[in-house]
């Protein structure tokens, strides 16, 4: 969907070149990645990508930055799923765990809110790959942008 705008440049101040489909939809780096969300409601969300030769290392295991992507965006859509459409919030925190490598298949990323208060949500996500093995644990805080609330006098 987004593979015309792949190479336009992000310049600051000057509209997006694309629009999301949905406010839970991948945006170009998750598509590029080739991110499927197969489920986000209620807190939850799953989400698989297929371990192709642009996200392996040079030992040809999958990436861990791809793997840590996966479960970065699978924390925003469980996240996504509770809050308001065209909420603004970024990833503030991240850890990740490895445990074991991904050779080949499609991984699969279930994430969860664990925690929220007024600004700031944490999460959580299991990775597993093709043979249901855990290959990654992970944790994260996301922010709410404050709103700015003018005040009439």
């Amino acid at each position: 969907m987004y593979d015309k705008v792949y190479e336009e440049p992000m310049i600051e101040g000057v509209p997006l070149p694309f629009e999301l489909p949905a406010w839970i939809a991948c945006a170009p780096f998750e598509e590029y990645l080739g991110m499927r969300i197969e489920e986000a409601s209620g807190g939850r969300a799953v989400l698989t990508m297929p371990f192709r030769v642009k996200l392996a290392q040079g030992k040809g295991l999958m990436h861990g930055g791809a793997v840590t992507a996966l479960a970065d965006t699978a924390v925003a859509m469980a996240i996504k799923s509770i809050l308001p459409e065209d909420t603004h919030f970024v990833t503030v925190e991240m850890g990740l765990k490895f445990h074991a490598p991904v050779r080949g298949g499609t991984v699969r990323a279930v994430a969860k809110v664990v925690e929220r208060d007024e600004r700031n949500i944490r999460g959580e996500a299991e990775v597993f790959d093709a043979n249901g093995v855990k290959v990654a644990t992970f944790h994260s805080v996301f922010r709410v942008r404050k709103t700015v609330q003018r005040s009439t006098f």
